[in-house]
């Protein structure tokens, strides 16, 4: 059975910035009861470096992160294996660099998950000490619909009550 990782990076002391960790909250508290136990939900925060162990232990790795860049239009986006944008590389964020440096020394490893999957948002709020924006809090359900249908195709069993 395939070992699934899903983690939610971001800081949510700074508003939006912790989207990541608040969608992986949600996506578990929905359907990790549906879940084989080969799927873990990880609250990644701004963990960096010690999160090295959870991407290459991964067959298939799904993340949550405020990474797509303010600019963009306000909707979920959606990016899997080579389709991860190069923007990422681009430091955005404490925990943001530690993303792409994190998937580059999996690769050096030669343990990168034969699955990844970025579900990402613009933040539109970044102010310390606030929630999620109201703007974020509508694209949250969103994404945690497109990491259920991620999980379904991956895990291979239905993650809702039919």
């Amino acid at each position: 059975m395939k070992k699934i990782n899903v983690i939610g990076l971001g800081n949510i002391l700074f508003g939006d910035e912790g989207f990541g960790v608040e969608a992986v909250r949600r996506l578990e508290e929905e359907c990790a009861r549906f879940l084989p136990d080969t799927v873990s939900f990880i609250d990644g925060g701004t963990q960096g470096i010690y999160l090295l162990d959870y991407i290459e232990s991964a067959d298939a790795l799904l993340i949550f992160d405020a990474v797509i860049p303010a600019e963009f239009d306000q909707e979920v986006y959606v990016y899997r294996d080579g389709e991860l944008p190069a923007f990422i590389h681009r430091k955005m964020s404490s925990h943001q660099m530690g993303l792409s440096e994190l998937l580059s020394v999996a690769r050096l490893h030669g343990r990168v998950p034969s699955d990844i999957a970025l579900v990402g948002i613009p933040p539109k709020d970044l102010d310390m000490g606030t929630r999620v924006s109201p703007e974020v809090e509508k694209l949250l359900e969103l994404a945690v619909g497109e990491g259920k249908r991620i999980l379904e195709a991956w895990a291979g069993v239905p993650v809702s009550e039919q």
